[in-house]
């Protein structure tokens, strides 16, 4: 019997070997880690990505041709040969028309959202200016009354400091005396509550 000894490794695990060491099939996982790996070796090194692929439109693709010598067809009595060459010219061909296809239908969307855009912005534009006279109104009977005033206490006065100035008009607000007459705009202040007894 032989005693274990060099003569058991196999030849390539043998390091005083030259032969290559027997090469494995890679998993995706060890083909990904051995990438990491690799990439951690120097850190400080720049990485260069590729660019992204440019989107293919019916321009980018070659033109048909204008003239064509030999027009085949998929017909049972072409060769074997030109049946492929037809394939191959109906799928560019068909190719060339779904871009065409696709860029007219682009162009449909983005001239629809731009019209809804429009619109929408127009709508706004309305409300805003709708807001903004209303508004001014708001204002300008404000400064109207400030100025049929005659020198009385705009605000209410309540056991603290008074409000100065007119309130501004409320829907609830009741304008008019018990005689029927204008008279002046009566509101609640916050956190002060007041009783009339009787």
């Amino acid at each position: 019997m032989s005693e274990p000894g060099p003569e058991s490794i196999p030849t390539s695990a043998d390091p005083r070997s030259k032969r290559p060491t027997k090469r494995r099939a890679i998993t995706p996982v060890s083909e990904h880690a051995n990438q990491i790996e690799t990439l951690f070796k120097d850190p400080s090194k720049e990485l260069r990505l590729p660019n992204a692929p440019k989107e293919r439109t019916s321009s980018s693709l070659a033109p048909p041709p204008e003239i064509v010598a030999n027009v085949q067809g998929s017909s049972a009595g072409a060769g074997s040969g030109e049946f492929h060459v037809y394939k191959a010219s109906r799928r560019r061909e068909y190719e060339r028309l779904r871009l065409m296809q696709s860029e007219v239908d682009k162009e449909k969307g983005n001239a629809e959202w731009e019209k809804q855009r429009e619109e929408a912005r127009r709508k706004d534009e309305e409300k805003t200016e709708k807001n903004r006279r209303r508004r001014e109104k708001k204002r300008a009977a404000r400064s109207g009354n400030k100025k049929d005033k005659d020198g009385g206490n705009g605000g209410m006065d309540v056991d603290g400091p008074s409000i100065k100035g007119p309130l501004p008009p409320s829907r609830d607000m009741d304008h008019t005396t018990a005689d029927g007459g204008e008279g002046h705009p009566t509101a609640e202040v916050p956190g002060v509550i007041i009783h009339d007894e009787d």
